[in-house]
């Protein structure tokens, strides 16, 4: 009887092993990245939706209207003669 304790000791621990490996790789989702491409996980339906809205395209707009304010308060360029 003692024998076939020993011997089904390794395989229960074996069969224990793939059992965590299977729940926590089905609990973890899957994210592949394929041909450069990112596809969503097992829980992309359920996930926060993140928007960004779109923004200025000339990304310095501020700088420049800071610098057009600049130019009359400074006056005429002196130095600058033909």
């Amino acid at each position: 009887m003692k024998g076939s304790i020993t011997r089904s000791y390794p395989l229960r621990a074996v069969l224990l092993g793939v059992a965590l490996v299977v729940v926590a790789v089905g609990l973890t989702g899957c994210q592949v990245d394929v041909g450069g491409q990112t596809l969503p996980s097992a829980y992309h339906l359920t996930d926060d939706v993140q928007y960004f809205p779109p923004g200025p395209e000339f990304k310095l707009a501020r700088e420049a209207a800071a610098m057009r304010q600049q130019v009359p308060q400074q006056g005429p360029q002196q130095g600058l003669q033909p």
